[in-house]
């Protein structure tokens, strides 16, 4: 009995190892181990200047590889590589991405928006007139030096769209696809 305890444990463990994070937490580098990130003081006080009072803070390098929570290609950013950082974080009670060059440089942020309804009016407007009878079914934050846009996911029938929105309503850039 306690034998069949044991390999109880051990399964249940591999289980809850086995499943992934959206987001590399630790930067692995080529070998199989895990490693701890190492962020430079720059590029650190550049954080903890912008976002004072950020929580649960967890640095990666970046991986273009890696579930994000932007469309790079939708949201037009700065390429970037593998010296880059990423930095995943709780700020004012909102989950929290902000990417950084290996200089230090901000590049965006964005925030995970869980309530729909608090997005702008124009936004709002925007999404029901040019989709109606779409549903929404993701909407992302993000934030750069010169604007705030919302990258929207919506669903109707076998359609999925994907917006990027400015706060005024204005569509920047869309991609529709058939699922």
């Amino acid at each position: 009995m306690k034998l069949r305890n044991f390999f109880l444990a051990i399964a249940l463990i591999a289980a809850v190892a086995a499943c992934k994070a959206p987001y590399k937490a630790t930067d692995t580098g080529t070998s199989t181990s895990t490693t701890t990130v190492v962020v430079p003081a720059g590029t650190q006080t550049a954080f903890t200047t912008q976002y004072p009072g950020a929580i649960n803070v967890v640095w990666s390098k970046y991986d273009a590889q890696a579930v994000a929570p932007i469309d790079w290609e939708l949201a037009g950013w700065t390429a970037m590589d593998a010296d880059d950082y990423l930095v995943r974080f709780d700020h004012e009670n909102e989950n929290y991405y902000a990417w950084y060059d290996n200089d230090g440089n901000w590049i965006g942020s964005a925030i995970v928006v869980k309530d729909y309804t608090q997005l702008p009016a124009p936004v709002n407007t925007t999404v029901t007139t040019k989709y109606p009878g779409y549903a929404i079914t993701s909407v992302n934050k993000e934030i750069q030096k010169d604007r705030v846009a919302y990258e929207i996911e919506l669903n109707k029938d076998n359609t999925k769209a994907k917006l990027l929105v400015d706060a005024n309503g204005n569509i920047i850039k869309e991609k529709t696809k058939a699922m």
